[in-house]
């Protein structure tokens, strides 16, 4: 599990701070499968990789839950496409 990756169940959401600006996907627990409604990072930190190191922590959590991912919004979808190390996931 990515130690930089926080889950904050009260807004449904997974988070990474960096630098102060939050990176979160937003989600939503059915059974055993996380489905990914949204993922978004603040402007400053669009093409620095932060919403691809949110997802990889994401990913790693949900292998360590025993969880399957349902990749709802675009994003989060071209990322595990992308990512073939963890198309075992897909629900």
């Amino acid at each position: 599990m990515s130690s930089g990756i926080r889950d904050n169940t009260a807004s449904g959401r997974f988070e990474l701070d960096v630098n102060g600006q939050i990176a979160f996907a937003t989600y939503e627990r059915r059974g055993p499968v996380l489905a990914i409604k949204y993922v978004e990072a603040p402007v400053p930190l669009r093409g620095t990789g932060a919403a691809g190191e949110l997802m990889r922590g994401v990913a790693e959590i949900a292998r360590a839950e025993g969880s399957k991912i349902a990749p709802l919004c675009g994003y989060a979808s071209a990322w595990i496409r992308r990512h073939k190390e963890y198309h075992d996931l897909l629900a």
